[in-house]
């Protein structure tokens, strides 16, 4: 997963010098912009870079000839003058096939650039353990109703694949996955084989992308030191610092819920002892409310929910107690990281609502009166769709940090065609033209 880079909504410019050796970074931080940003003139976009107007003019004719951007002119009603054309990303040219695997549902996304979802589709199924050959299998079945009913122009230039474990960047290899009961998975190999796609194939951990996601265009937005806390049959974390994803050596960093609070507590699937999220968790709020053995998971923690809005004494001390470990760990967190934002997804923002006195009980108990005092607890944005637009802007991360990677798109007798380029053939030596 690559560095998530400045917040959407920071006022700091973008770097560019300006310089024909520099062109693949003056690009990058163009189509960067307008892609996080959203419709910009040339003369805002010479203000966010530091490039003047003809290297600015320049940039736009290469990206437009990549089929990445274009321009139009906006609405004249109340603008005296001659009107500035503004620059925006295109969604009819190139896309990238975003993938969720979750232990209850599939789900799959064809995303434009600027994070417009042009095709969607998600599967539930019943949470069982699956190996991870029949999972693929049925995840591009998914997928490939999303391609085949898309346009014959449309191109995917990338893959994501947000899946709930521990995920090392360099290869996308799965060390383990709890709420999937699987180890040692080669999960990027295994997607590749089985799409139909010329496209580089990325993985990343759920809340990891979730938390880019936020980060970009949701609650983390404008955030420079931010936390997103991922609940669902497990709970897991998203850290930004400084700006930036903190990921660890391999990519490993972030597993919250595998912090060791309880050390004579149940059996976490991970293979530990009193994990954070054996208190957290759904299975722990099921487990407490006497609903473990409900096989309808999700419907099973919305009658939990209802009971305690409603009143009900279990369902009341069930929730209660959860929000008493969710507080615990989440102190600690603070202490630790400091953030200024806490974003809730998943189980865990349905559950928050109830729980808010008793989490900031904990919080006044056990975190430092300093980072106490600049903590925002907030729900996430994104909702349920976070890891899944999360992968989106995975996919998209080789395409914003080298738009050359994309071939120009020539018109000839037959058409439209991609003339792929030296950046493309370096990315996907001898794939066919």
């Amino acid at each position: 997963m690559p560095d998530i880079g400045q917040p959407a909504a920071s006022s700091d410019r973008l770097l560019g010098a300006g310089t024909e050796d520099v062109r693949r970074r003056n690009l990058s931080a163009l189509l960067r912009h307008v892609h996080v940003r959203g419709p910009s003139s040339r003369s805002e976009l010479t203000v966010a870079t530091g490039l003047n107007r003809s290297t600015i003019a320049t940039l736009v004719a290469e990206l437009m000839a990549r089929g990445l951007v274009r321009e139009r002119l906006p609405d004249p009603r109340g603008a005296p003058g001659r009107p500035s054309p503004l620059v925006e990303v295109r969604h009819d040219g190139v896309a990238v096939l975003a993938t969720e695997i979750f232990a209850d549902s599939l789900a799959a996304a064809v995303v434009g650039l600027g994070g417009r979802v042009l095709a969607h589709r998600r599967v539930d199924r019943t949470r069982a353990w699956r190996s991870p050959e029949a999972t693929v299998a049925e995840l591009a079945g998914v997928a490939r109703a999303l391609i085949e009913d898309g346009p014959p122009e449309r191109r995917i230039v990338g893959v994501g694949v947000t899946v709930a474990g521990l995920v090392r960047l360099a290869d996308g290899f799965v060390a383990i996955a709890p709420p999937l009961g699987w180890r040692d998975v080669a999960l990027a190999s295994l997607v590749r084989s089985a799409l139909p796609i010329d496209a580089p194939v990325h993985v990343g951990n759920d809340a990891d992308l979730a938390a880019l996601a936020e980060h970009t265009r949701g609650a983390g937005a404008g955030q420079d030191d931010f936390l997103l806390l991922w609940g669902e049959v497990g709970v897991g974390g998203g850290i930004v610092a400084n700006g930036r994803a903190v990921l660890g050596r391999t990519g490993y960093a972030g597993e919250v819920g595998h912090l060791p609070v309880d050390p004579e507590g149940a059996v976490c699937p991970c293979g530990s002892r009193g994990c954070w999220e054996t208190r957290v968790g759904e299975d722990a709020l099921l487990r407490l409310a006497g609903l473990s053995d409900r096989p309808d998971a999700r419907q099973a923690v919305d009658e939990v929910l209802a009971g305690a809005a409603a009143g009900d004494a279990r369902a009341l001390a069930a929730v209660s107690e959860v929000g008493r470990w969710l507080g615990i760990g989440l102190a600690g967190l603070v202490n630790v990281l400091a953030p200024g934002r806490v974003a809730l997804a998943g189980v865990l923002a349905r559950l928050y609502p109830h729980v808010r006195e008793v989490v900031a009980r904990e919080l006044d108990r056990r975190v430092m009166a300093a980072p106490r005092a600049d903590i925002e607890i907030v729900a996430a944005e994104l909702g349920a769709e976070g890891p899944l637009l999360g992968a989106a802007e995975l996919a998209w991360s080789p395409i914003l940090d080298d738009p050359t990677t994309v071939p120009v798109l020539v018109t000839g007798r037959e058409g439209r065609s991609w003339r792929r380029s030296r950046a493309m053939e370096e990315v996907m030596p001898g794939r066919p033209r």
